[in-house]
């Protein structure tokens, strides 16, 4: 089958398209045909060889994709070949086909078309995790969540907003700032010009938000702490920004704060199959809906896989760059 091929790490241009070996479903798994693959500064960062697979993942690239099911391993229920798939990946969705255990796979919705559905596993699961799961975003709390204009700040917004929640950005634009206001979000910071924690507290009475989402790491940190409300939760996704920082540990007693670092890629498939169940659960009518919805930057065809990551490394995309497959 056709793949995106890494030879060896390095820029965009280490990205070929090639041929590898088809993959089989084995017990508990399906194979899945892929028509669109999204793309994630997670595979930015494998390109690079900074962000290895996990043990048994496939080394194609590849983080969530959407598809037909092609064929459905042993011991598998509720799952036919020929059904509409969106699937949670460690790996593989730079290709014609992809193994993925069942429980990481969602219907797609009859009003998503495939280029859509490749764009909601990764980040919508991400937020759902980090927002509401770790970060326990109160219903009609305050979430300030960093890159409004990514795939996870535009579904965030979404989601935040379906829940009853207020939500605050950052984005490195004045347009992008307004495409998240117009998205639903209550107020957007402009990062190179505004101080986002004396924002996010005038917004909130001086209070100080619930949860902070973070994608930046150690140059936020200090900002990021700052933001928080008393009993407030800084959850760290991404270290775009660095990888270490200093706190006061006596200001996290005081005011009693949480930072909970968090990862999606390397957790068991049984855990991931729980958190799909639980999005579903709670998220799955709004998407059925369209109440929530990916926003979709562009979409290139497979070959074009070096162009979309440039794309992303410049940040030039509001919402998800996505790739079409078939």
């Amino acid at each position: 089958m056709r793949a995106i091929v890494v030879d060896r790490p390095g820029a965009e241009d280490a990205m070929r398209l090639g041929d590898v070996q088809t993959p089989v479903a084995g017990p508990g798994e399906i194979l899945v045909r892929v028509a669109a693959a999204a793309v994630n500064r997670a595979d930015l960062l494998q390109r690079q060889g900074l962000y290895p697979p996990p043990p048994g993942a496939s080394p194609v690239l590849g983080l969530e994709c959407a598809g037909t099911v092609a064929a459905v391993g042993a011991g598998v229920t509720g799952w036919q070949v020929g059904e509409r798939a969106m699937a949670l990946l460690a790996g593989g969705g730079y290709a014609e086909q992809v193994v993925v255990p069942a429980v990481c796979a969602m219907k797609v919705p009859a009003r998503l078309s495939f280029e859509e559905a490749a764009a909601v596993p990764e980040v919508f699961l991400t937020v759902f995790l980090n927002l509401f799961q770790l970060g326990a975003l109160p219903g009609a709390g305050w979430a300030l969540v960093h890159g409004g204009g990514s795939g996870i700040g535009t579904a965030a917004i979404q989601m935040a907003k379906q829940a009853g929640a207020h939500v605050v950005v950052t984005a490195g634009t004045d347009e992008k700032c307004r495409r998240c206001i117009a998205l639903g979000a209550d107020a957007a910071i402009n990062y190179r010009t505004g101080d986002f924690a004396a924002e996010a507290k005038t917004l909130t009475g001086g209070a100080g938000v619930d949860v902070v989402l973070d994608s930046i790491g150690a140059s936020y940190l200090a900002k990021n702490l700052a933001s928080l409300a008393t009993g407030g939760r800084l959850v760290v996704i991404g270290l775009m920004g660095g990888a270490k920082g200093e706190i006061s540990l006596g200001d996290l007693l005081v005011r009693r704060l949480s930072v909970i670092g968090s990862t999606l890629r390397t957790r068991p498939a049984a855990e991931k199959g729980a958190l799909v169940s639980a999005f579903v659960a709670r998220f799955g009518p709004a998407l059925e809906d369209g109440r929530l919805r990916p926003v979709v930057d562009r979409v290139l065809p497979l070959s074009e896989a070096p162009a979309a990551h440039r794309a992303m490394k410049a940040s030039e995309h509001f919402g998800k760059i996505v790739l079409r497959v078939a």
